[in-house]
């Protein structure tokens, strides 16, 4: 069995994936990580990601593998285990600009379906449903107004100690959500027989209990 869930930058598909996996006992993917290890090796590497030539010319020099512990994904650049490091502002954005190449997500796009071939998984990223898992049997668009987004995002650097701004971050959501939306390849929408669920006004365990009802329902469907 597969659940897509696809959404915009910081609507919380990653915390919410992860909660319905542990509850239905399914593999968490996170493909935003895949995209941001990528992005991290050019950071470290001093490769200009808005230059696609040079992204594309080091493209086979990365080697991706995701690792399961305790049900937690690891994600794993060249052997080095990465999980931390990746979740800093600067790669989110640079994950944003690399993904827009089609050498990028085709490297990626193998290892996400392999992955889905082998486990029952919930698959999180912007074109899961559309591009990835078109098959999936539950698709799922998650999405929250870019104020609230912004406000969750706020919280979560000031909780770990970073100096932010809000207007700011919120203004950094809307030029992602504007940059995923108009990209040539896989650009971010609802597919046609996704379910919407506006997270605005929910709390995480309603969120996770919504998406949980309506897999199994799409699960009872398919056996009928």
């Amino acid at each position: 069995m597969k659940i897509a869930v696809d959404g915009p930058a910081g609507a919380g598909k990653s915390s919410i994936a992860k909660l319905v996996a542990k509850k239905m006992n399914y593999v968490y993917v996170d493909t935003g990580a895949m995209f941001r290890a990528m992005a991290y090796f050019f950071f470290q590497n001093g490769v200009d990601v808005e230059n696609e030539a040079l992204v594309n010319e080091n493209c086979d020099k990365i080697d991706i593998r995701l690792q399961y512990e305790d049900g937690e994904q690891k994600i794993l650049l060249n052997g080095e285990d990465v999980s931390s490091v990746i979740r800093q502002e600067q790669i989110g954005k640079n994950a944003s600009v690399v993904a827009r190449y089609g050498a990028i997500r085709t490297k990626l796009l193998e290892l996400q379906r392999k992955i889905a071939s082998e486990k029952d998984v919930i698959m999180d990223g912007r074109d899961i449903g559309t591009v990835v898992l078109p098959d999936a049997e539950t698709k799922i668009y998650l999405t929250a107004s870019s104020r609230v987004r912004a406000e969750r995002r706020y919280k979560e650097l000031r909780d770990r100690g970073e100096d932010c701004d809000l207007d700011a971050i919120e203004q950094d959501i809307i030029a992602r959500d504007e940059q995923d939306m108009n990209r040539e390849i896989a650009p971010l929408r609802q597919a046609e027989d996704a379910v919407l669920v506006d997270s605005s006004d929910l709390t995480i365990p309603q969120v996770v209990d919504a998406i949980i009802e309506i897999a199994k329902k799409k699960e009872s469907e398919n056996h009928n």
